[in-house]
């Protein structure tokens, strides 16, 4: 979810709890002993679709006992990736059909959550960039197809004009489906090719039609069209076309595009407004099968499962389960990793087929100076753009000698001594919510702006332009208190938000960015990369401006969506797991344009290391000539799952063949992972590489060894040519430590002198016999 996407509907929120129960909402309240259900019958036997889905009736049809009651209880049929079917069963049904031979597994449906330009220009991915660039080598990514499963979209912005494009491409099998207020003649067009919505599931859930729920009504539309702007923005993020003179309200002016702006889109409309429901599994999952028969060559997926989460090989971790058959059929996978940050192992969309996303900012940012009465000035950040207030009184009300600040959520409307004044109060964590009502409180009682004073992990999101809403850490809160408590006549003055690009601002791993280490595999690094997703511009409703300001891994999962467009523009037999590992490797570990260490936002800061940002910051340019790439298909994602201990049979499930695991159990450190990623230490680990760079080179080894680790390679140097493009190496690793430790970093590196190809390594030393 993004963050603004949380903020906005807060007040709405409040309103419709009143009036609704809203568990009462994702029950069934038609058949309270009929839930949807997902029946997984793995591989698909026919190529026939209809075939398949006369297969599923008539297996539905023995238990339910007519074909009536199996139409009436099928809402899906999943019949291209995979075999299987969506269902309203009781209990009993669902166990009846469990026992069948042809069924594999059976699980309840439920919700996934939401994760919610200067950043191409930061990420070097100008239009006016040197020919050589890769958005030009890559024809700006014409001719991919990205799809995105998100909330919808608003066919009429500018982002999805289709201005310079050529014909869709040939193997599309896609299309616009036509919805409430979304007519595919005009919706639709030579960038946006597809565009569907998923809705049967989430209707199940809630018990009654979506058309005859004046809830639903209120705030979504049953239609591919956009009612929330969070897809929009994702969207136009990943492939948008150029669209000049875009600001909100002239912050961040400039040309605005996605990253491969000549992709087409095509928009799976899953999500729901979170009000009335999210993103259901049924609806995820056929989705997704129906974006492998349409031909997409990439997904863009912003949402995920919480903390705890299932295991791959679980078909309730749907995401993970679908796009391992995205994966298997050449489609690259990218989603966010969630909005759980600071806090370690809380990054989601783990499993090792799909690339994970943190959230990084750029070099943009939004000072609004503040100037006392006795001419000191500090600079807080909004987005104010009204006009500059001159001095005025500002307040802070003390409450009582024992209670001695003013908290944000403890202002109400019987504050009147904040009319004709700044009112400044403080915000502690989780409280953020309800700054939108701090702010209306402030405006009815007649005050004239908000200065917020905050810890600075906590993001806030400017809901106005044009009320001066100014967030400042608290030690700038604390002086600004001090200045009102010792001052006859405090004033204050507040400038208009101007926009700052450059130095000095560098890049920082954003407070609320998911962390890891993974919480299921801790061998597998995540989240894989970074990339911008604080405050980026892209095109959303045109409510009262048609571009806003948008933060979240959700802002993030999109850029990398537009870079992998352009390198499977440049590669097109690239795999998934090149592609993604070329990303991995060479990746940006310091700001880009300053050179300066990347910050990782938390309690406190501190310089970011693989569990906030996998192998760094994006490098686009970087990627599209890498040297040497780490690879892997489906026989080592086999291996993956041999390694975690999941037996044969829920293997075999999830990759639609039988699965044969070895005798001795494989480990998960020889996994053909870029990173090294080590829990508890172990001698050796293997890994190969693959020359894609001049036929004949020689690499050699440039370790940087984690504190109090020795780490040595076999062999030294990597020797390439016309007949050795594969090669095997063995690394050997030793402590100095006696102890237990939490993970030290470093890294392993292969350089020919013109590539640099980066492993992040992460060592703890654990002693089993000294835990506990």
């Amino acid at each position: 979810m993004s963050i603004s996407y949380f903020l906005e509907y807060k007040l709405a929120f409040t309103a419709l709890l009143l009036f609704l129960n809203l568990s009462d909402l994702l029950v069934s309240q038609a058949n309270a002993e009929s839930k949807v259900h997902i029946v997984y019958m793995g591989r698909r036997q026919h190529d026939d679709v209809e075939l398949a889905t006369s297969a599923h009736h008539q297996l539905l049809t023995s238990v339910m006992g007519s074909q009536k009651a199996a139409r009436d209880s099928i809402i899906y049929s999943y019949k291209h990736g995979f075999s299987g079917f969506a269902a309203r069963l009781t209990k009993s049904q669902a166990k009846k059909i469990a026992e069948l031979p042809d069924v594999v597994h059976v699980v309840p449906n439920h919700f996934f959550k939401l994760h919610t330009r200067r950043s191409w220009d930061y990420l070097g991915l100008s239009e006016s960039s040197p020919p050589t660039n890769l958005l030009h080598e890559a024809n700006m990514g014409d001719g991919i197809i990205i799809g995105v499963l998100d909330t919808g979209i608003w066919p009429e912005s500018e982002a999805f004009n289709d201005k310079g494009l050529g014909p869709i491409p040939s193997r599309w099998k896609g299309h616009c489906q036509s919805g409430d207020k979304f007519d595919p003649a005009t919706a639709c067009n030579r960038k946006l090719i597809g565009s569907k919505y998923y809705l049967k599931g989430f209707e199940a859930a809630a018990g009654r039609p979506a058309i005859k729920d004046p809830d639903f009504l209120r705030f979504d539309i049953a239609s591919p069209r956009d009612r929330d702007g969070h897809d929009t923005h994702t969207s136009s993020t990943a492939g948008g076309s150029f669209t000049p003179n875009a600001s909100y309200h002239r912050l961040g002016y400039g040309t605005v595009k996605g990253g491969a702006p000549k992709a087409r889109i095509a928009m799976y409309k899953v999500c729901w407004n979170w009000l009335i429901g999210g993103c259901t599994f049924a609806d995820t999952m056929m989705a997704i099968d129906e974006a492998i028969h349409d031909g997409v060559d990439i997904l863009s997926i912003s949402l995920g499962l919480e903390i705890p989460l299932y295991a791959d090989i679980d078909m309730r971790n749907g995401i993970a389960f679908a796009s391992f058959h995205a994966v298997s059929k050449g489609i690259t996978v990218i989603c966010s990793g969630g909005n759980e940050g600071p806090y370690p192992q809380t990054v989601v969309n783990i499993s090792p087929w799909i690339l994970t996303v943190a959230a990084s900012s750029i070099d943009r940012s939004f000072p609004t100076l503040i100037t006392l009465g006795n001419n000191q000035t500090f600079s807080g950040q909004s987005m104010y753009t009204g006009k500059e207030t001159g001095f005025i009184g500002i307040a802070h009300q003390e409450i009582s000698e024992l209670e001695d600040t003013r908290f944000c959520n403890n202002l109400n409307t019987n504050d009147t001594w904040a009319a004709g004044k700044v009112v400044l109060c403080f915000i502690v964590k989780g409280d953020e919510l309800y700054l939108p009502f701090t702010q209306q409180v402030v405006q009815e009682v007649g005050g004239l702006g908000l200065i917020v004073a905050k810890n600075p992990t906590i993001d806030l999101n400017y809901l106005t332009f044009d009320f001066p809403c100014i967030e400042v850490n608290f030690d700038v809160g604390s002086q600004l208190l001090n200045y009102i408590r010792y001052s006859r006549k405090p004033q204050v003055k507040l400038n208009p938000t101007r926009t700052h690009v450059g130095q000095p601002v560098s890049t920082h791993l954003a407070s609320f960015s998911s962390r890891g280490p993974n919480s299921v595999a801790p061998a597998i690094l995540k989240p894989d990369i970074a990339a911008p997703g604080v405050n980026i511009l892209a095109a959303v409703l045109p409510a009262d401006t048609p571009y806003r300001f948008e933060s979240g891994t959700s802002m993030a999962a999109p850029h990398v969506s537009g870079i992998v467009a352009l390198l499977k523009s440049l590669h097109p037999h690239w795999s998934p797991a090149a592609i993604k590992f070329a990303l991995v490797t060479t990746a940006w570990v310091t700001d880009p344009h300053s050179g300066e260490p990347v910050i990782s936002e938390g309690n406190p800061n501190k310089l970011a290391d693989p569990f906030d940002f996998g192998g760094g910051l994006v490098n686009t340019n970087g990627a599209k000539d890498p040297g040497l790439v780490y690879d892997m298909g489906t026989f080592d994602y086999i291996l993956y799952l041999c390694s975690m201990g999941y037996n044969n049979s829920a293997i075999s499930m999830l990759i639609d063949q039988a699965a044969s695991c070895p005798i001795k159990r494989p480990s998960i450190l020889d996994v053909n992972l870029p990173s090294l990623t080590i829990p508890s230490l172990r001698k050796k680990v293997r890994r190969t590489v693959t020359n894609v760079g001049p036929v004949n080179s020689k690499n050699e080894a440039i370790i940087e060894p984690p504190l109090g680790i020795t780490i040595k390679v076999k062999p030294e140097t990597l020797i390439f040519n016309s007949s050795t493009k594969k090669i095997s190496f063995t690394i050997t690793i030793s402590t100095s430590h006696k102890y237990t430790t939490y993970y030290y970093f470093g890294s392993l590196t292969w350089t020919d002198g013109m590539h640099r190809v980066r492993s992040p390594t992460s060592v703890r030393n654990e002693f089993p016999e000294l835990n506990g």
